[in-house]
């Protein structure tokens, strides 16, 4: 869909500031909602991508990945909250967490329907390039940040549902969770790469019916 010169780069890099930035404020904004100023006290509630992007997993992996035509995900420098002043307790930090993904999700479905205001689907013009590469980083981004493997954001929904013996596992997890994760990754990587472009393929097709594009 993309041919990656340096205006491409570019704009990936754009996308992936945006997008990364979105995410993780929105989990800012989120728990604030909730109850806690956790992330406020630390400068987190804020749309500054200098108070959330991570040099490496936020920037230099997502573009190696979309370089190289694999579907891109990352991360960034998690926001911070205090579970004893989120309202709802497990839940409210479900919810905390998966504000960051829908974020993505709505990023994604606003930047394919633009993509189909302007009737651009392979991606020739430079807003259609640029609004083609949006939605399918946004769906990277969203998929791969619900895999409920700690610290992922859909392990917190298995915290919230779990009895306490599974939650103290996911706890003593989630220290080695981002290795667990890259591992995977690295073990199964066709396979991961064919469960994450199917997943971007379902949510495209859905996209084009919602939008009849």
């Amino acid at each position: 869909m993309v041919n990656f010169d340096l205006l491409s780069i570019v704009l990936v890099l754009v996308i992936i500031v945006v997008s990364m930035t979105t995410h993780e404020a929105t989990h800012a904004f989120v728990g604030y909602w909730l109850g806690d100023d956790t992330a406020k006290k630390m400068g987190r509630l804020t749309l500054n991508p200098l108070k959330h992007i991570d040099p490496i997993l936020s920037l230099l992996l997502p573009l190696s990945l979309a370089l190289i035509g694999a579907p891109v995900f990352g991360a960034a420098r998690p926001v911070p909250y205090n579970p004893n002043n989120v309202r709802g307790g497990d839940w409210g930090a479900a919810l905390i967490a998966i504000a960051g993904p829908f974020a993505n999700f709505v990023l994604a479905f606003l930047s394919f329907g633009v993509l189909a205001l302007v009737g651009d689907s392979s991606g020739q013009t430079i807003v259609g390039n640029f609004f083609a590469t949006m939605t399918v980083i946004n769906l990277g981004f969203f998929i791969f940040n619900l895999i409920p493997i700690p610290p992922l954001d859909g392990s917190r929904l298995l915290y919230a549902l779990a009895p306490d013996f599974f939650r103290d596992w996911l706890l003593k997890a989630e220290r080695y969770g981002i290795i667990i994760v890259f591992a995977i990754i690295l073990i199964a990587g066709n396979q991961f790469d064919y469960f994450l472009s199917n997943a971007i393929s379902f949510f495209i097709q859905l996209f084009s019916h919602i939008f009849a594009f």
